[in-house]
């Protein structure tokens, strides 16, 4: 039997006999005397095979190669002083192999080398392609070993310490409106009818607050039809919590407990408390972003109301058509920054288009207060109007201010863009910094101009504040986002838990009171036998996870991932099924493949 891991060897255990199971990680012959490098989930250890001190594995040891599966029975000896390896938690030891015994060998050519320093530069899909490979690597064993810790903190808290309760809830549910595109699933046993994969827990927990289960949480498996990002998957998990008779503050103070417990337990980090809070209105004034990264500053300016008379055309027809004008200033710019970057082609300006702008104008700060731009601004400010803006700003010489002119979105979203990459070119972030952040009062709705009509912001059973229901259009949300260094991990709010408020939100958002019926009739109803207030909250498992890990992209916090084209490299999903199987559940498809021109 193993009577330890690979990873887990220390100079504590120097004398005793022990019997490891992995993979050769790599195999070295120093002058007769073989090492061999052993890995398992929890790390490497040496293994040394010597012809004098340990004949009757030296030729065993002579076989093995790399990734071979290996049993190995040895003793635990201190590495001589010379071989020491403060690199490796094992580096202090090193096991004598009385005896190795061959489990299984590899007969194929490996499609990469999974020990080497050459493995940072596999193509990601070969490594998808190979996933049970990938995770023999120390980068990707060590992800899935901190999600599987982080998970375990989760449980730790919400259960011994919180009272939380666990409860699964339906994978195969029915579609409802006012999310991201559903998977549908066929019924066999009911034609003609579909089921929805879960977008999210969220109807089933709020039943769950009316059935008296008053602290809930799930690791819930979700599943959106959507289009994927780096830190977007169309399955996911979430780590999801919903609360009977708490208020915002409450809530608030236990998931920061919860945030804090995680860091501490699992990186031994002490996050300071309280988080610091900030609206979305805000938020969007000073970041252009309900998501801000907080740990460099760059603040936006809005100097609409200064502007709004000039006789430069762009920031006066901004302000005239109920746009804004914001500046982006930027300390020492006059030096970091060449006008090239900010005019057509220049990365700045591609910045700028990518957020739907027609691109972006500067004004130089020089020695005593000068300014220095193109004529049709710098010749249509007045003094004033120049003195104004500089003490706005608080520009200095040698500021370069970033100005954005139009509708208020699009010149927040192209700020946004912009200050990021400020941020990180001009060397403002703090990588090691952990800036957490609460967004609140969320608008309850934006509009949709597609449609033509309002949609819920988060979604629409958040309860708006009381003060605002007169006028559920313009409504503030009693919603709450967590942002971790510029990066939403989570999301949540006090719920609706009153029929009439629910049908008003219902109908502002354009569904009759027969489409209510039909959608969620069954949640209205249970809205009539005593619910109470009750409020939760998703965090996003895998994003956090990924960011604990100072990833790239989820798909490296996750064992078996889609591609961003929602596939599955490993195992060739989504595929065909045959057709008896359409046929049982009276299905066929329309699709007709494009046909390739020559």
């Amino acid at each position: 039997m193993r009577t330890h891991y690979c990873g887990e060897l220390r100079a504590v255990d120097i004398d005793k006999t022990v019997t490891l199971f992995g993979w050769v990680d790599r195999r070295r012959d120093h002058g007769g005397v073989i090492f061999i490098d052993l890995r398992d989930r929890t790390g490497t250890v040496q293994i040394v095979s010597d012809p004098q001190r340990t004949p009757d594995s030296y030729d065993d040891a002579g076989q093995l190669r790399s990734e071979y599966v290996v049993k190995i029975v040895g003793k635990v000896f201190s590495r001589p002083e010379a071989s020491l390896n403060s690199k490796l938690p094992t580096g202090e030891v090193e096991i004598y192999a009385d005896s190795i015994e061959l489990l299984n060998t590899v007969s194929k050519q490996l499609p990469f080398q999974v020990c080497t320093t050459e493995y940072e530069t596999v193509r990601e899909d070969l490594r998808l392609r190979y996933r049970y490979l990938d995770l023999r690597s120390d980068r990707m064993a060590k992800n899935l070993q901190l999600r599987h810790q982080v998970v375990k903190a989760v449980r730790r808290f919400l259960e011994d310490e919180a009272n939380f309760m666990e409860v699964e809830t339906p994978i195969l549910t029915r579609s409802t409106p006012e999310g991201a595109r559903d998977y549908v699933v066929p019924s066999r046993v009911n034609l003609g009818q579909w089921y929805a994969l879960p977008q999210s827990p969220q109807l089933f927990k709020q039943l769950l607050m009316v059935s008296g289960c008053d602290r809930y949480y799930q690791v819930a498996r979700c599943f959106r039809d959507e289009d994927l990002r780096a830190d977007r998957q169309p399955e996911f998990t979430q780590l999801d919590m919903e609360m009977s008779f708490m208020s915002v503050e409450e809530i608030l103070e236990l998931n920061e407990a919860l945030v804090c417990h995680i860091f501490k337990t699992v990186k031994n980090v002490d996050l300071p408390r309280p988080f610091p809070r900030i609206t979305y209105a805000e938020s969007m004034a000073k970041y252009g972003s309900d998501r801000p990264d907080t740990r460099f500053g760059l603040e936006l300016v809005d100097v609409s109301d200064i502007v709004k008379d000039s006789g430069f055309k762009v920031f006066s027809g901004a302000v005239a058509s109920g746009g804004v004008v914001k500046v982006l200033p930027i300390p020492e710019g006059n030096d970091a920054i060449s006008n090239v970057r900010i005019k057509p082609k220049g990365d700045i300006f591609n910045e700028a288009v990518a957020a739907g702008a027609k691109g972006i104008a500067y004004i130089r700060v020089r020695e005593n207060n000068e300014i220095d731009t193109i004529g049709a601004i710098k010749d249509n400010l007045t003094a004033e109007q120049k003195q104004e803006l500089l003490a706005r700003t608080g520009a200095k010489p040698g500021h370069l201010l970033l100005f954005g002119a139009g509708d208020t979105a699009t010149v927040n979203k192209t700020l946004d863009r912009v200050r990021l990459l400020m941020g990180k070119e001009l060397g403002l972030i703090n990588e090691d910094q952990l800036n957490f952040l609460w967004v609140t009062e969320f608008p309850m709705f934006e509009y949709n101009a597609d449609e033509k009509r309002l949609e819920a912001l988060h979604h629409p059973f958040t309860a708006p504040f009381p003060e605002d229901e007169h006028d559920l259009a313009t409504a503030r949300a009693q919603a709450y986002d967590l942002v971790y260094n510029g990066i939403e991990v989570g999301g949540g709010s006090l719920r609706i838990y009153q029929k009439e408020v629910q049908a008003k939100v219902f109908e502002t958002i354009g569904l009759s009171t027969e489409e209510a019926n039909d959608k969620f009739g069954f949640l209205l109803e249970a809205f009539e036998y005593g619910t109470p207030p009750h409020g939760g909250i998703a965090f996003g498992l895998d994003r956090l996870v990924m960011l604990m890990a100072k990833e790239e992209s989820i798909r490296d916090v996750i064992a078996f991932p889609k591609t961003q084209q929602a596939g599955c490299l490993l195992t060739s999903a989504p595929s065909e099924v045959e057709n008896k199987q359409l046929k049982e559940l009276e299905v066929k498809s329309t699709y007709v493949p494009k046909v390739k021109s020559d």
